[in-house]
């Protein structure tokens, strides 16, 4: 309720927005990571403190139509799609400011985001997929909370909600738009804990409930393409998995209910991969 922490982000924005700016102008730079990619990562950096730094009422901003906030978000997503996913990746310090600056907007601004033109958002959810098989824990699990995040605002708002607004009109009008989104990303978290040694099952099965319930036939038709890929000797096996997965699950994201398919989800990962 301080007024010193909204000057404080009247400044930030500021900053970001002047530095951004110049940022998006560069081209044809000598050194990309230094000239470039060194200053955006900070400007993701400093936003990141901004938002999670719980000294700012950022419901303060719309009510009297103040612009910092969204010029801020706006001219870091401008600079978000200016680099390419593979630089993204090469450059780690980048890569751990951009994905721990999703995971929040994703949580706390997540109308905002999913508000964003389609480009965008496909951008932000291919980056998540391709962050999730990263060899970096962090990173993965930074991916599979904003993951989360994204699927249970579509399950509590656009699945079982009663009524309509520009953010959720607009999260329909995107995932219309690239269908395979969500079912891609379900894949690649089942393929990471069937087939890997991931030492963060439990963060990256919260995710996995939350689009499951966002479609349960496409879930099923996805469980198919999975069994069916594996060798002949095991897919009777892997179906068998499959069956007990959702066993005592109910069609809800309650704590509880999450729990228990993340107990579920490790007894199935533990029955596949014993040697028999």
């Amino acid at each position: 309720s301080s007024p010193n922490g909204i000057k404080l982000f009247w400044e930030t924005s500021k900053i970001i927005v002047a530095h951004g700016t110049r940022v998006l102008q560069l081209a044809n730079v000598q050194d990309v990571y230094t000239q470039k990619y060194k200053g955006a990562a900070l400007c993701f950096t400093i936003l990141l403190r901004g938002l999670a730094g719980n000294y700012v009422n950022f419901g303060v901003f719309e009510l009297y139509g103040d612009p910092s906030l969204n010029d801020a978000l706006d001219i870091t997503l401008r600079m978000v799609l200016s680099i390419p996913l593979n630089h993204l990746m090469a450059y780690q310090k980048l890569a751990r400011a951009y994905f721990q600056l999703i995971e929040v907007l994703a949580h706390s601004h997540t109308a905002f985001l999913v508000s964003r033109d389609s480009a965008t958002f496909m951008h932000i959810g291919t980056s998540l997929e391709t962050g999730m098989k990263s060899l970096d824990v962090t990173i993965s699990s930074q991916c599979a909370a904003a993951v989360d995040s994204l699927a249970a605002f579509y399950f509590n708002n656009i699945v079982n909600g009663e009524s309509q607004t520009p953010a959720t009109q607009a999260f329909v009008s995107h995932i219309q738009k690239n269908p395979q989104i969500f079912p891609n990303i379900l894949k690649t978290l089942f393929e990471i804990v069937l087939f890997e040694d991931c030492s963060n099952q439990w963060s990256l099965s919260r995710p996995m409930l939350s689009l499951i319930l966002l479609n349960e036939q496409i879930y099923n038709d996805l469980k198919m393409q999975i069994i069916a890929l594996q060798p002949t000797e095991k897919q009777q096996r892997l179906a068998t998995c499959f069956e007990k997965l959702m066993v005592n699950i109910s069609r809800t994201l309650e704590p509880k209910n999450r729990d228990k398919f993340t107990q579920n989800l490790t007894i199935f990962r533990h029955d596949f991969r014993a040697k028999k």
